[in-house]
């Protein structure tokens, strides 16, 4: 199975580029990283205590990831979607079978930080560098509209996340056998496809 790693700042459009792989490419299947946050009555006071919870790996399902991910590697199957709901503070687990899956994207702030704890798997690694603004723009309308948050706390959050991104990966760097391209504004990414899919 090909594993494919999208990592980049919030608003940097993972979401945006796995969905259009899975649209250009039949039999793959997306884990995304926001889906898995912790939950419960402890996560509920520290993303109200700890400035930038969501961003830092203390909220992150570490545990019921792998288990997701370790799941389908093995099988080439999924049987759930995990969907988790930023008002509530729950995820939703959706019966959603999916069969012969023959490639697996990992997407989300915490892909870079997953991808270093494989050992002995190779993998393709896109790192999305995206304008400061253009991201701020995408996350004020994603959470106005998906996580109940006014333009003033989008925007605050936002930039906190923009420095907890870039300064948690300083000292992360990528295994020397994995394939890694770095998507702009202007990357062709039809050129890259051909590469992951030949």
């Amino acid at each position: 199975m090909n594993l494919i790693f999208i990592s980049g700042p919030s608003g940097s459009g993972k979401t945006t580029l796995s969905n259009q792989i899975i649209k250009k490419n039949k039999n793959g299947f997306v884990l995304s990283t926001d889906n898995y946050y912790k939950t419960g009555l402890k996560s509920k006071l520290l993303s109200k205590l700890v400035e930038g919870y969501f961003d830092r790996r203390i909220s992150f399902n570490y545990k019921l990831f792998k288990k997701d991910f370790d799941f389908i590697f093995k099988n080439r199957i999924s049987i759930y979607s995990r969907y988790y709901n930023f008002k509530k503070k729950k995820i939703q687990n959706i019966l959603n079978e999916t069969k012969n899956i023959s490639f697996l994207i990992v997407e989300g702030i915490f892909a870079k930080e997953f991808s270093n704890s494989l050992n002995n798997k190779n993998y393709y690694f896109l790192e999305l560098k995206t304008k400061k603004n253009d991201c701020m723009k995408r996350v004020i309308q994603r959470d106005l509209k998906e996580r109940g948050k006014d333009k003033k706390q989008a925007k605050n959050d936002f930039l906190k996340s923009w420095d907890i991104y870039y300064e948690k990966f300083k000292p992360i760097s990528i295994k020397n056998n994995t394939n890694k391209f770095i998507i702009r504004k202007n990357t062709d990414i039809d050129q890259i496809l051909k590469k992951l899919f030949n």
